[in-house]
């Protein structure tokens, strides 16, 4: 598996690369910008992306779905309860300040369960709402994606629309800290001392 992590805009967002090395099938996490960096990772690894996943609906991780799109044909792929906010007109005009447009509408809405197949490999989607309410994480072997719900030192907001405190704790302690303790947690911003964690680690702040 081809794994890399790439830190894009001014908002510090992680894009995630993933990629199968037999089919050279690959597909993006949250593209938020910057992506003349994020295709040099592309090249390097010569891969085909098919999918643009977002790991929620917020302007700073989907900005650059757009061009993503325009580059590479690729699906975007959005858990269902968060696919209206790529339409909405603050997301397209957020989206700007960080040198991308609004997103094309999602292809495929995903749900709790759902398994994204790329070329050889399976990527669990699990719900886990709280930062946003189609808020998930991607499961791939024993790295977990975790977006806004969980960084290495905290966790997303809870105080925007359709955030909820209540929620969020629910879905790391009942989604995240249940995975096994060498589970790595990739999470969406880089605002932690450290860029990867584990469940172990994390289960030190979250559970009593």
């Amino acid at each position: 598996m081809i794994l890399e992590q790439i830190e894009v805009t001014g908002m510090a967002v992680f894009c995630y690369l993933l990629g199968d090395e037999k089919t050279g099938k690959g597909a993006l996490i949250d593209p938020a910008g910057d992506l003349d960096l994020v295709f040099r990772f592309v090249q390097k690894h010569n891969l085909a992306i098919e999918y643009v996943i977002n790991t929620h609906g917020h302007w700073d991780h989907t900005s650059g779905n757009d061009e993503c799109v325009k580059r590479t044909g690729a699906q975007v792929l959005i858990h269902e309860a968060d696919a209206r906010e790529l339409g909405r007109i603050t997301n397209r005009v957020l989206s700007r300040t960080l040198g991308g447009k609004g997103s094309p509408k999602p292809e495929r809405l995903l749900h709790d369960g759902d398994v994204i197949e790329l070329g050889t490999l399976r990527l669990r989607v699990i719900s886990t709402p709280g930062h946003t309410p189609g808020g998930i994480c991607i499961l791939c072997e024993d790295n977990l994606f975790t977006g806004d719900t969980l960084f290495t030192e905290g966790m997303g907001r809870t105080d925007l629309g359709g955030g909820s405190y209540a929620q969020i704790m629910e879905s790391i302690r009942t989604r995240i800290l249940t995975l096994p303790d060498d589970t790595k947690i990739w999470p969406g911003h880089n605002y932690g001392r450290f860029p990867v964690s584990t469940v172990k680690e994390q289960k030190n702040y979250y559970l009593e």
